[in-house]
This record gives C-alpha cells, sequence and structure tokens, in this order.
C-alpha cells in the first residue's frame, strides 16, 4: 500500500477476484495482496470471501471470490494490464475453455462512473447483474454505490434475489 497516488486525480475502482485451482483461498489473499503492492495504488477495502458453484463447466471445484476497492491513478488499459500480470504471476493460462478453472482471476467490475467499452475491456462488467458471487461481496464493502446505467448494488443484488453463494469466512 506503500504505492498510493498523491495525484489528486484518483479513481475509485472496484475488482473481482477469484481462484477455483489448488488452494483458491492462498490464491484470493495473494491476489488482494498484489492489488495493494501495484504502482500507483492504495487498496481501500476488501470483502469477505465467499463460496460459490463455477460458471460454466460444472467438472471443476467451487470458486472463492472476494471484492476488493481500490483508488488508483492508472488509466483503465494499464490497471487491466497490472492485473492480468498478477494472473500471470499466479499461473493464470489463457488457453483454457471459456469459464474454466482459474489459478487467479481479476476483474475490473467499475471504473470509477465510467462506462467502458473498448478492445478487451467492458466496464461496468458486463456480467456484474446476473452474478450473486460478485454482488454479494460488493454490497458488503458499496452497499449504496451507483452501478452506472444500471442502478445501486443493492437494487441489483434485490433483483437477482438468492443464488448459491455462501459466506465462506
Amino acid at each position: 500500500m506503500s504505492n498510493y497516488p498523491s495525484n489528486p486525480a484518483c479513481i475509485g475502482a472496484y475488482i473481482g477476484v477469484g481462484a477455483n485451482l489448488g488452494d483458491p483461498v492462498a490464491a484470493v489473499r495473494s491476489g488482494i495482496r498484489a492489488l495493494g503492492e501495484m504502482p500507483e495504488t492504495r487498496l481501500k477495502a476488501v470483502s469477505n470471501f465467499y463460496r460459490s458453484p463455477p460458471m460454466g463447466p460444472a467438472d471443476q471445484p467451487d470458486y472463492i471470490n472476494a471484492v476488493a476497492a481500490i483508488e488508483t491513478t492508472l488509466e483503465p488499459l494499464a490497471l487491466l494490464s497490472a492485473l492480468q500480470d498478477i494472473e500471470n504471476r499466479h499461473g493464470r493460462g489463457r488457453n483454457g475453455p471459456r469459464w474454466g478453472p482459474r489459478s487467479l482471476d481479476l476483474d475490473i467490475l467499475l471504473y470509477g462512473d465510467r462506462q467502458i467499452t473498448e478492445e478487451g475491456l467492458t466496464v461496468p462488467h458486463p456480467g456484474l447483474p446476473e452474478r450473486a458471487f460478485v454482488l454479494y461481496p460488493l454490497y458488503e464493502i458499496a452497499p449504496c454505490r451507483e452501478v452506472p446505467g444500471q442502478g445501486p448494488v443493492w437494487k441489483l443484488l434485490m433483483d437477482l434475489w438468492r443464488g448459491p453463494v455462501a459466506r465462506s469466512g
């Protein structure tokens, strides 16, 4: 967390953190720690961990998920690149099936109040309204946060109601 930006143009962002290979709890913890060590970034808050069944192929272990709030001066694509570097250092491969098992998965859920559609990056994360495993931990640390173009987190969670997610810690 010593890399706190001195630039007054800090942006608040929310990062989804998940893993289901090896020791997923340790991987999520390590990924969160790495977020706090990124340049021009400060880790502000972290949700509890949540266990959920995998999306996609069912023949894989459950995921452990969390959400981290950060402040950063990194631009969206630079932030995405930094997150992918962290994933790569944790053994993340990109050649497997979509929604396949992951050693570490880091997703930009929200980046300030911006709506971004660029090659390789869409923010707010397009799956956010349908994913209880992201909405529960996001609600925990930012219940009134507005999701641009979609409404407050609490409303998205109420609309989704309950998914197969249980608090894991």
